[in-house]
């Protein structure tokens, strides 16, 4: 004799089996990115975008569940936040120190001594380590040192700057995974 399952059972059944199914199989691994503003052998700034996905499954501060983590080394850091002006602009110069800048409002943009441009918003993330550059000699930055900078559109643009103390290091793009 077959037995037939009423639909809302078999419904219920196979939810809680997919359910299961689910609970058991880990998440995927993130995979996220950031621009790496970096200081070749030369003296010359260069943009890379580059990889993070060193991420492990941990929590936080139990009983809180697990999240995605990748810290860095320990070191020392100032943060700050910076509100650029409507229209502002950068002009050429190297960041003052290694330091991570998140856009948290508007749309700025970067170019480096080599021409690559970008532009970031928020939740876009830049690491800036070109103080160790030279002037060029030629070409159509001749002159020029570090980066230039400015804001995208008429608005002010927020950031979130975090300096780190550690010193830069040179011809290493993508050297935080």
């Amino acid at each position: 004799m077959k037995y037939l399952w009423p639909l809302p059972l078999l419904l219920a059944f196979l939810a809680a089996a997919a359910l299961t199914q689910a609970a058991e199989k880990p998440p995927e691994k993130p995979l996220r990115s950031y621009q790496h503003l970096w200081t070749d052998e030369n003296g010359v700034s260069h943009i890379a975008r580059c990889p993070v996905s060193n991420f492990f499954l941990k929590s936080m501060s139990p009983p809180a569940g697990p999240q995605w983590q990748n810290p860095m080394a320990p070191q020392t850091a100032t943060l700050m936040m910076t509100v650029q002006p409507r229209h502002w602009n950068g002009a050429w110069h190297p960041d003052p120190k290694p330091q991570w800048i998140i856009p948290l409002k508007g749309r700025w943009w970067v170019r480096a001594m080599d021409g690559t441009r970008v532009e970031m918003g928020p939740g876009d993330i830049l690491f800036g380590e070109d103080q160790d550059v030279h002037p060029m000699a030629d070409g159509p930055y001749k002159g020029k040192k570090g980066h230039d900078a400015g804001n995208v559109g008429d608005d002010e643009v927020t950031l979130l700057v975090i300096q780190s103390a550690n010193p830069p290091e040179i011809n290493k793009p993508c050297r935080y995974h």
